[in-house]
């Protein structure tokens, strides 16, 4: 049983069971390598690994399970195959690289990648011509609900495909690869000239819309504030994902939302754990929920069964995973947006606490870093100020900005 690190409590009882719920979702997913599900596929998918792994590093800290399993998809999808035969699921292994490096600082581990993503990165680069085109080379996947929307597919791809080049940048420099850092940044400038535009206000509440829009504004191919008012906060519990949901809160989020993603999280997750949920489902719409049973008892006549009559895609009635660890984002984003701690420079010596509390009257918690955990508490005072206070462990130096 993995050592709990991370812990998070705040002014809300629900925001925080939600927090626990994700967690648990991810826990439960925790086998011999991370799972996507425990019940189906059990299986090591790069993009559902993203949010479980911001979980892990946020409740548990850098386990070994992480570079494990990131290992394993290396090891059993080799160049010029994509991981789990899906280009967007490669882009993400670059990212969880990343992400493991600020994390961890272990140059060790990353060198350990050098010649995979000496191997990669070309294929990934060869999608955008010189002139700034794309040019696929594989179909292109962001998560199933999306998949009815290919112009929000195109849009969301290209910005995760910034997204994940100016990661492999940062990782070429701390390799010592200049050429192939430098091609990295060329395409990204490319893609950040011919950025695609939002999608448009009427479109708020179809699915796809909302993910392309989050993958834009976090890429830096679209204003956070514009993207909020647009789209995201436009039919906010319509069109979501358990999966994409994540990136849509943290761009509310940065577009000044906090209420509002606040809210998405306590009554799209809060509707599952409403419905009797202990685990985060791999697909949800609120609409289920009207005359639904819960998922706790028995089905009985006039109710509707939450399990076999809905899901789509690969996901029909009891195929539907209901305990799937791309759904638990919510617990990574209350730990890194409401407490407002992030890493800026790698191995967590150096951290920026910014709190976010929205309509909260207090949130605190602890959150794991290789030295030790740091504990932060915000709390508003009389006047609406927000006062910060912070523990850090030896070796973390601490910048504090003023409260957003």
């Amino acid at each position: 049983e993995p050592t709990e690190h991370g812990h998070f409590n705040c002014s809300d009882e629900r925001l925080n069971q939600i927090w626990r719920v994700g967690r648990h979702t991810v826990r439960v997913c925790l086998q011999d390598y991370i799972w996507d599900g425990i019940k189906r596929d059990r299986l090591v998918w790069l993009g559902d690994l993203h949010p479980e792994v911001s979980v892990v590093l946020r409740c548990f800290g850098a386990l070994d399970i992480v570079p494990q399993s990131l290992d394993w998809a290396r090891d059993h999808f080799p160049v010029p195959r994509w991981m789990n035969n899906m280009m967007a699921y490669s882009m993400w292994w670059v990212i969880l690289q990343h992400d493991w490096w600020m994390q961890t600082a272990d140059k060790k581990y990353l060198t350990a990648q050098q010649d995979y993503l000496k191997r990669l990165l070309p294929e990934l680069l060869k999608q955008v011509s010189d002139e700034g085109k794309m040019q696929w080379t594989a179909s292109l996947f962001l998560d199933w609900p999306s998949s009815s929307n290919p112009p929000a597919v195109e849009a969301g791809s290209r910005a995760l495909l910034s997204w994940c080049l100016t990661d492999a940048a940062k990782l070429c420099d701390v390799l010592g690869e200049k050429t192939l850092g430098a091609s990295c940044r060329q395409k990204v400038q490319l893609l950040q000239k011919n950025a695609p535009a939002l999608p448009a206000s009427e479109d708020a509440a179809k699915q796809g819309t909302k993910q392309a829009a989050a993958l834009l504004v976090l890429a830096g191919m679209a204003d956070a504030k514009q993207a909020t008012e647009q789209i995201l906060a436009r039919s906010p519990l319509q069109g979501q994902s358990t999966f994409y949901g994540f990136y849509a809160l943290k761009a509310q989020a940065l577009g000044g939302d906090m209420p509002g993603a606040l809210n998405v999280i306590r009554n799209y997750w809060g509707g599952m754990i409403d419905l009797g949920a202990t685990s985060f489902w791999e697909h949800f719409e609120l609409d289920w929920a009207k005359d639904a049973g819960r998922i706790d008892e028995l089905p009985y006549a006039g109710k509707k069964d939450i399990h076999k009559d809905f899901g789509d895609y690969c996901y029909i009635g009891y195929r539907h995973s209901f305990c799937h660890g791309w759904a638990a984002g919510p617990t990574a984003f209350l730990s890194e947006y409401v407490l407002g701690v992030k890493v800026t420079e790698a191995g967590a010596k150096n951290v920026r606490i910014q709190a976010q509390l929205g309509d909260l009257a207090w949130a605190e918690g602890d959150f794991p870093t290789p030295h030790g955990p740091i504990h932060v508490r915000h709390e508003k005072n009389a006047r609406g100020e927000v006062i910060t206070r912070y523990q850090a462990p030896r070796g973390v130096d601490v910048e504090v900005l003023k409260a957003i």
